[in-house]
């Protein structure tokens, strides 16, 4: 399945105990970076240089944690356009978001799901839409996580399928939370993640999760990647071909030699999968 995507390779979720690291001996095998904007926007100082320092070297792109998408409140057109100058004074590649909700009223500091339902569809769709018209260009959403569905109507991947069609938006895939999601909710993880629009696919999000039960996996971005999260990783490289993958780690965090393994890891699947499909394609060539 071909695709353009804005960034390539293996990529990693810059945290600042890492900027000077990244500025003293850049790794060469991450092919992006990926930042927080609210973390990061306006911040002036040391910080605020290196960041500048990094993203003229390497390929960024961002991904938002309180854009709301899903929330009843009027949505913050100031906080988008701030969003947008950040965007382009650091020449970020794409804009990523939760199809979540943190707001109503005032901020919730949690990712709410949203009710999978036509009118929520409707009302996601247009804001969507609303945040693109103001960037000038496609947002990224990223299939979340979730414990309960409220008013549920329809299976997750219809909603989330249906969203993406109608706002004409991209999509950020994260490998992690399919899994996590069909153990909590019990689905086929390999299922869900073959109806998903791989055209539309603009990086993959990859990461470790907590087990507060046998049935019950809790997202944390706290731990180590286990097997069945890179067999589906895998499983995605096979059936849509290899698309750039960023290893989210937010909690625990260990030193960046050790992360820097799971970066490896990544970036062998997809050296494997580019060999294995260069090879199908000579064959079918041949």
């Amino acid at each position: 399945m071909s695709n353009t995507y804005p960034v390539t390779g293996p990529g990693l979720g810059l945290r600042r105990a890492f900027v000077g690291p990244l500025i003293e001996n850049p790794p060469s095998n991450i092919g992006f970076y990926e930042v927080v904007p609210e973390n990061w926007i306006n911040l002036g100082g040391k910080y605020g240089k290196q960041l500048r320092q990094l993203t003229e070297q390497f390929p960024f792109v961002a991904h938002g944690l309180s854009l709301s998408i899903g929330s009843p409140d009027p949505l913050d057109t100031a906080f988008v356009r701030d969003v947008g100058q950040f965007l382009k004074q650091h020449q970020i590649k794409i804009y990523s978001e939760h199809l979540t909700y943190c707001s109503d009223g005032g901020h919730m500091y949690d990712l709410m799901p949203i009710p999978f339902t036509e009118e929520a569809i409707d009302h996601v769709a247009q804001r969507i839409i609303q945040v693109q018209d103001i960037l000038g260009e496609q947002i990224a959403i990223e299939n979340a996580s979730y414990y309960a569905a409220p008013g549920q109507e329809m299976e997750e991947i219809d909603f989330l399928n249906a969203v993406i069609q109608k706002a004409d938006c991209k999509l950020l895939i994260d490998i992690n939370n399919i899994y996590v999601n069909s153990v909590n909710h019990q689905y086929d993880a390999v299922k869900f993640l073959k109806q998903l629009p791989g055209e539309r696919i603009s990086y993959a999000h990859i990461a470790g999760h907590y087990n507060e039960a046998e049935d019950i996996i809790i997202d944390t971005h706290g731990a180590d990647i286990i097997d069945p999260v890179w067999s589906l990783l895998d499983i995605a490289y096979q059936h849509f071909g290899v698309f750039p993958t960023l290893l989210e780690r937010d909690f625990n965090i260990p030193p960046l030699a050790d992360l820097l393994h799971e970066v490896n890891t990544i970036e062998q699947a997809q050296i494997r999968h580019q060999f294995a499909n260069k090879k199908e394609f000579n064959r079918g060539h041949a």
